[in-house]
């Protein structure tokens, strides 16, 4: 349950807490006039004497909890009978020594209700340090989880980021190497490199800030890593790339899919000779974002359970971070010698 924060010393608290008293104040008044035979002026000054020294002390009360909450109950419910006890000792001395009524009769009867008086200002007392207690205690254990979800998720942006940083420096290095063994033979397929890793490290760079993209954004990024990573494998790489048109509205992690297909293309080509056909297919299966990559690989030489190495790894682990759920990533290794990674994508609501 959410609860406003209070503030105890605005006006709009004490003009509701003074409203609150007044009624109480009008319905004391009418009690006295009619169950006890005082006169309107009598009922009304002793109305006002002791339900002001009850606010008095139900004020105190609510502004010493807002600056000091004991763990227990306990202790404010003995300071409730201090009040009490003050609140009526305060009263009879008003009445009876100060001679605020001059009224013997009046007076008499303040003495014969006094411990009455003070029995219910007990009650009233300690039913406003029993709310007081439980609404700062509320709120202080709302503050306490608002810090406990503010510090998991400055963690977890923390391990997300670290995530993706983790997977650039692989591939960049791959990539400059790639670059230098152009330069000499193949300067203009060198330069056409340079261009397209500057266009996906600028396009990295924007992304860093964004959690969730549209699916179709992701994908052209995506193109640019494989553009770049077939200029290094020449005709050996083929990429078919489809999506259903309900996924048009879709979105996706962020920079999610690169190393799902960096772990495609590198336990597909790395072990091979010849070509390769690495498949990308987004669909939507009960409201979820579902893409397959499917990737050849020789059972002579490779083995299909290295896939799941620290590319595929850390994509779970982010989806865990993202949506905590384990079940978003799966892999099978198929009997055609397919290896298929398929995600599986939660929409927001």
């Amino acid at each position: 349950m959410s609860l406003p924060t209070p503030n105890f010393s605005s006006r709009n608290f004490t003009l509701t807490y003074l409203g609150w008293w007044t009624g109480w104040g009008l319905l004391h008044t009418l009690v006295l006039v009619d169950s006890v035979g005082l006169t309107t002026e009598l009922a009304a000054y002793d109305s006002a004497l002791t339900n002001g020294l009850l606010a008095l002390a139900g004020y105190l009360i609510i502004h010493t909890m807002k600056f000091y909450q004991p763990r227990k109950i306990l202790k404010p419910l003995t300071w409730s009978i201090l009040f009490a006890v003050v609140c009526m000792a305060s009263l009879h001395g008003l009445i009876s020594h100060l001679r605020l009524i001059d009224n013997e009769g009046y007076i008499t009867f303040v003495d014969k209700s006094l411990f009455i008086r003070g029995v219910f200002g007990w009650l009233v007392i300690s039913l406003i340090t029993i709310i007081s207690w439980w609404w700062f205690y509320m709120l202080e254990q709302r503050e306490i989880e608002q810090r406990k979800a503010d510090t998991e998720k400055l963690a977890r942006e923390a391990e997300l980021s670290n995530l993706r940083l983790q997977l650039q420096p692989h591939f960049l290095f791959n990539s400059l190497n790639s670059i230098s063994a152009l330069a000499g033979s193949r300067p203009e397929e060198a330069r056409n490199m340079i261009q397209q890793l500057s266009d996906f490290l600028r396009g990295t760079i924007r992304r860093d800030d964004q959690q969730m993209v549209p699916l179709d954004d992701e994908l052209a990024h995506l193109q640019l890593y494989l553009d770049i990573e077939k200029v290094r494998f020449g005709h050996r790489l083929k990429t078919v790339i489809r999506k259903d048109d309900a996924c048009a509205t879709l979105v996706i992690p962020s920079l999610l899919l690169q190393p799902v297909v960096e772990n495609a293309i590198k336990f597909g080509l790395y072990d091979t000779t010849g070509e390769i056909t690495i498949s990308i297919v987004a669909r939507v299966d009960n409201g979820q974002l579902v893409i397959t990559v499917e990737n050849p690989y020789d059972p002579q030489t490779a083995s299909p359970r290295r896939g799941t190495g620290f590319g595929l790894s850390s994509v779970q682990r982010r989806l865990y971070l993202l949506f905590a759920r384990n079940d978003l990533l799966h892999t099978q290794q198929q009997e055609n010698n397919i290896f298929t990674t398929t995600l599986k994508i939660p929409q927001p609501v």
